[in-house]
């Protein structure tokens, strides 16, 4: 599959109300959550049980890539274990490609895992006993492929991770950034649509880490895949994901983009976590302008055709670098071919401190016609 014929609406993972109670009462205590809306604290008082995931409900649409962040503890890697029913919901719906997990036979939740959902944990438990290719291989042989054809995609899938000259090496020879490159090779190798990453990067060295944050995105990204990955660092979540979801003690408390969170957090657990993270790359004209109207409205006679134009997408760095260029205070956020809006020098720092824009623009929205 190209990234040329990619549905973005379709939904691969659909989410809906799932609980996970752990303990010996787990039945009792859901049935007390339904009926009597106990908290998690109650739960663990009066039952005994552990509230991993309380009441999530999510969607994971083909071609992204979804972060789910936490602190340890959150529910986060709890969470990603139901998507493939490792474990299974104590209450709510699971559903991949339409298909309920609940629902399937082991040789159907057996297909689905084999055809649908390949998954990278942080320990890659590759076999010592057998080559990069042997391993990338591995899960090709379970599914009956014959060797000459698994050798020949998981050769491919080598390639694609910058292994091509390592594959008759043994788990032991290589780095832990390498092993984790023959775990994502041997992820893609059975050509999933789902890539399920629980916290793969956690142990490695920043530079290596950041180094396989790149490739990762690149590469589910050249591929057409969707993936949901697990981190404990926002950073990451930053800098590999689309969407972002942000969980606090087994509940989703926010689900957005990284601009969204950091522009407009939930409440002040989400917004003390993003307090340290730089706005400048992440912060976009569209979010920080003010509209064209409203700023003519202000400043009548104003050519704003004379102000140095950019794009709705353009970040706060690179706004930064414009207006330092320019010989004008404003420059002129253009869509389409109009001007949308305008962003002065209060506009930058305000988007700097990650503060959105406090006008709302009407629901007709004047344009001026930008000249070339």
């Amino acid at each position: 599959m190209t990234t040329a014929n990619i549905d973005v609406n379709e939904v691969l993972v659909d989410c809906q109300s799932v609980w996970k109670i752990f303990g010996q009462n787990a039945p009792a205590a859901m049935n007390a959550v339904v009926k009597e809306g106990l908290t998690k604290t109650q739960i663990l008082q009066n039952y005994g049980c552990v509230v991993g995931v309380s009441d999530v409900s999510l969607q994971v649409r083909r071609g992204e890539i979804f972060c789910i962040m936490g602190l340890s503890g959150s529910g986060k890697s709890t969470l990603i274990r139901l998507l493939n029913k490792l474990i299974t919901p104590s209450s709510g719906k699971v559903l991949v490609k339409g298909k309920d997990l609940s629902s399937l036979s082991p040789a159907q939740l057996r297909e689905v895992r084999a055809r649908n959902i390949g998954m990278v944990f942080q320990s890659v438990a590759l076999l010592p006993n057998r080559t990069v290719l042997e391993n990338t291989a591995f899960g090709l042989e379970v599914q009956g492929v014959g060797k000459a054809e698994r050798y020949k995609v998981a050769e491919r899938a080598l390639a694609k991770v910058g292994l091509t000259d390592w594959t008759s090496r043994y788990p032991g020879e290589l780095s832990g950034g390498m092993q984790q490159r023959v775990g994502l090779a041997r992820a893609i190798t059975a050509d999933p649509e789902v890539i399920l990453m629980d916290e793969p990067f956690s142990a490695l060295d920043p530079l290596i880490r950041r180094q396989l944050q790149d490739e990762f995105r690149q590469l589910t990204k050249d591929l057409g895949k969707s993936a949901v990955f697990i981190t404990h660092d926002l950073d990451e979540a930053i800098r590999i994901g689309d969407r972002i979801a942000i969980m606090k003690d087994g509940v989703i408390i926010q689900v957005g983009t990284a601009e969204d969170i950091v522009l407009n957090p939930a409440d002040d657990y989400v917004a003390e976590f993003v307090a340290g993270i730089s706005r400048l790359h992440l912060v976009r004209a569209h979010s920080v302008m003010t509209p064209v109207e409203v700023y003519k409205a202000a400043n009548p006679g104003s050519d704003v055709n004379r102000f140095t134009k950019t794009s709705p997408e353009a970040d706060i760095n690179e706004l930064i670098g414009l207006t330092i260029k320019s010989e004008r205070d404003a420059l002129a956020v253009v869509d389409q071919g109009v001007v949308i809006g305008i962003i002065t020098l209060r506009d930058l720092l305000r988007g700097v401190q990650g503060i959105p824009n406090e006008f709302v623009a009407p629901e007709s929205t004047t344009v001026v016609e930008a000249s070339t």
